[in-house]
């Protein structure tokens, strides 16, 4: 896990959800200078800062540190009737492998 990596997906999942680093940052309650600067991997975040902009975002800490999605789908696919999950759960392993992002739990 570099500053980097998480940097990018974090501006990536902010540009996805068109959203501003002001909007991001004043939602996660840190300053837009110290969000550009994770952004950028010039600074790491502590665990309650990654927490608030993970839930800002509306994505995993697990996907902000490694791109990875790993609880986040089975929490998702309660929300279905069980005749419905086995479709949903192919669409989202669709939708990630066009992501390049490969589901460990499938």
């Amino acid at each position: 896990m570099s500053h980097v990596d998480v940097g990018n997906r974090i501006k990536g999942m902010r540009e996805i959800r068109n959203m501003t680093r002001e909007e991001l940052a004043e939602k996660s309650g840190i300053s837009s200078k110290f969000l550009y600067e994770i952004e950028l991997g010039k600074k790491g975040l502590s665990a309650d800062t990654l927490l608030k902009i993970s839930k800002t975002l509306s994505c995993s800490c697990d996907y902000v540190l490694t791109g990875q999605n790993r609880d986040n789908n089975e929490a998702f696919l309660k929300k279905f009737d069980p005749d419905k999950r086995k479709q949903v759960r192919r669409l989202l392993n669709l939708i990630e492998d066009l992501c390049g992002n490969k589901n460990e739990k499938g």
